[in-house]
């Protein structure tokens, strides 16, 4: 049962940017459930290096946001700690370049905890990171790996990519009995506004969002590669190319009802995403459709994606990540076929 405090409920409908939904949902939580703390690196005093966190020290105190030494294997360790003993944890780590010492806590202790203790315990936790490339950053601050965590047994693996799916999901991420790793795409923090209402309801996770509707062609992304793939949709039905958009979400588990239904009725897949080629989740995607709709199929699945190198400095990281450009002609080689 959750924890309410008594402060009264007020609602209202904002237009805010990624971030500023992230830290809404947050301070609902912290509002109205006292089991729910924050910690991370800067996440108090400073509110974070992207700033999710302003001003929530300061409004419920320090007992409740509170910063940590720089140790992300200590963060994923006390979090755990915090979830087997009814807290809502939310660790925040500074850039996903920086979330590999949470592997082992991860991997071995939160998403087993359930398994370990033939449910007599659960693991409440939220393990937020910004991810991806396209703000210049040096290195170990641009990765996009996601599938690393998606391979991880009994943790969920979600990603906003708008400011209302970025409030919901948040949500739902908090009040899961199980872990999850909410990884923000940084490029869009702040890109744009969506007018969102702050009424503390959540939307589900494990399922896929239709952004667009449409018969000629699948197109799967997730992340800040909706933009370009709604972009590169936008341009090809100039010309009379319908393209159906999947935003999947949640990249674990994966939707594959939603994508099957779609490819049925396109015959068509495209997969776009910022990470690296292979063994990236479009990978598994593009798998468990040729498992599962090899016959629904009219050519070959396509895949626009990272390269297998190591994502490169300043001037040509947007040349390493998918283009518009590339997502039209891949979507017309698909239509080709």
């Amino acid at each position: 049962m959750r924890s309410i405090t008594a402060i009264p409920t007020v609602t209202h409908m904002a237009e805010v940017s990624l971030i500023d939904a992230l830290t809404m949902a947050m301070a609902w939580e912290l509002e109205h459930d006292s089991r729910v703390v924050i910690l991370g690196e800067d996440v108090g005093v400073n509110g974070g290096v992207f700033r999710a966190t302003a001003g929530l020290q300061q409004r419920f105190g320090d007992d409740r946001v509170y910063d940590t030494p720089l140790a992300e294997g200590m963060i994923a360790g006390v979090s755990i700690g915090m979830a087997v003993q009814g807290m809502r944890p939310i660790a925040e780590i500074q850039f996903m370049g920086f979330i590999y010492p949470t592997i082992d806590q991860i991997i071995n202790h939160a998403g087993r905890m359930r398994n370990r203790t033939r449910g007599r315990l659960s693991c409440p936790m939220v393990l937020r990171a910004p991810y991806g490339g396209g703000i210049h950053a040096p290195e170990q601050h641009s990765e996009s790996t996601e599938s690393l965590f998606a391979h991880m047994p009994g943790v969920r693996v979600v990603i906003p990519s708008s400011p209302s799916r970025a409030y919901g999901l948040l949500l739902a991420a908090i009040r899961d009995p199980d872990p999850v790793v909410f990884l923000e795409p940084k490029r869009i923090y702040r890109l744009n506004k969506q007018e969102v209402e702050d009424n503390g309801k959540a939307l589900p996770m494990d399922v896929c969002y239709i952004l667009r509707e449409g018969g000629d062609v699948t197109l799967v992304t997730w992340g800040a590669m909706t933009f370009e793939t709604l972009k590169a949709a936008t341009q090809l039905a100039k010309g009379g190319v319908s393209c159906e958009i999947i935003d999947l979400a949640t990249i674990s588990p994966v939707d594959y009802d939603t994508i099957l239904e779609s490819v049925e009725k396109t015959g068509r897949l495209v997969i776009i995403h910022e990470a690296a080629r292979t063994c990236g989740v479009g990978a598994e995607i593009a798998a468990i459709v040729a498992e599962k709709g090899m016959y629904d199929l009219k050519g070959p699945i396509r895949r626009v994606t990272g390269y297998d190198t190591v994502m490169p400095y300043f001037r040509r990281e947007m040349d390493y990540m998918p283009s518009v450009k590339k997502i039209t002609d891949a979507i017309r080689e698909s239509l080709e076929d």
